[in-house]
């Protein structure tokens, strides 16, 4: 009940944010959209200037954390899924984006779209809910980097795509569930469970499987990012420098590990 009242709270916050934020924002501008886009952006600068061709259909806000959590395989040997191709235009932005190096598996639960197969980009049919499909696809491609989930947008489809593909994924790879909509959503649920299990806490420092292997979850509007570690984590270390502490220090110490105790 106490979590279920956390969030009720939050989502009061959150109804109230205009008065809340006014005094430090001063009166709303009303800019859209758009011009908060970075135009610099290479991933945005493709998608603006696709005015023929294959449709890629996107949320305009999304390139920016696309740019964030992706630029670093700019130029790199790069296996990326696509789950919902679509009219299949983004298969080609995103060989665009990355470099000769890149290679594309598509995945849809429509057949047609095995005609988007062309150099680099493999198609596989499949159903993103059907666990023995993703078995299938991880014996044909061993190595994948990036799983950008675009597919049908029902959470138990994105729930057993990420339980399937996530593990899959090499180290300092990045996991996208894109079209998290709506509140009190399944996946958001799901997401946040996961954030939580990066909490856990052991006086030891011992960290779990999953904090060792899992760098961090990040939420955006509609979108979920889960990043893995580059090599696996070994501990939490809680460190100290410097020579001159407050007198209170002990007993600040000591209601913080009570606090934690009684959570």
């Amino acid at each position: 009940m106490d979590r279920v009242f956390d969030s009720l709270r939050a989502y009061n916050f959150t109804a109230n944010w205009s008065a809340h934020a006014a005094q430090a924002n001063g009166k709303a501008s009303g800019a859209d959209d758009a011009s908060s886009i970075d135009l610099s952006n290479p991933l945005y600068e493709y998608f603006d200037s696709h005015v023929e061709g294959r449709g890629i259909w996107k949320w305009a806000h999304y390139f920016e954390a696309y740019h964030r959590h992706l630029s670093k395989f700019i130029g790199r040997e790069v296996h990326i899924v696509e789950i919902g191709i679509f009219s299949g235009g983004s298969l080609d932005m995103w060989k665009h984006y990355f470099g000769a190096q890149c290679h594309v598996y598509g995945v849809d639960i429509e057949p047609a779209c095995k005609n988007y197969e062309a150099d680099r980009t493999k198609i596989f049919i499949g159903d993103q809910a059907d666990r023995k499909f993703w078995k299938g696809f991880r014996e044909a491609v061993p190595a994948v980097d990036i799983v950008i989930d675009d597919g049908g947008h029902l959470p138990e489809q994105q729930i057993v795509s990420l339980e399937e593909m996530l593990p899959h994924i090499r180290r300092g790879g990045v996991y996208l569930c894109e079209d998290v909509h709506g509140i009190h959503g399944a996946f958001t649920a799901y997401t946040l469970g996961l954030a939580d299990s990066l909490n856990a806490f052991k006086e030891s420092g011992e960290l779990s499987s999953f904090q060792q292997d899992i760098h961090s979850v990040h939420l955006y509007p509609f979108l979920a990012v889960i990043e893995k570690c580059a090599r696996p984590r070994e501990a939490f270390s809680s460190q100290r420098r410097g020579t001159q502490w407050a007198p209170f220090a002990d007993r600040c110490a000591a209601w913080t590990s009570e606090r934690e105790s009684a959570t």
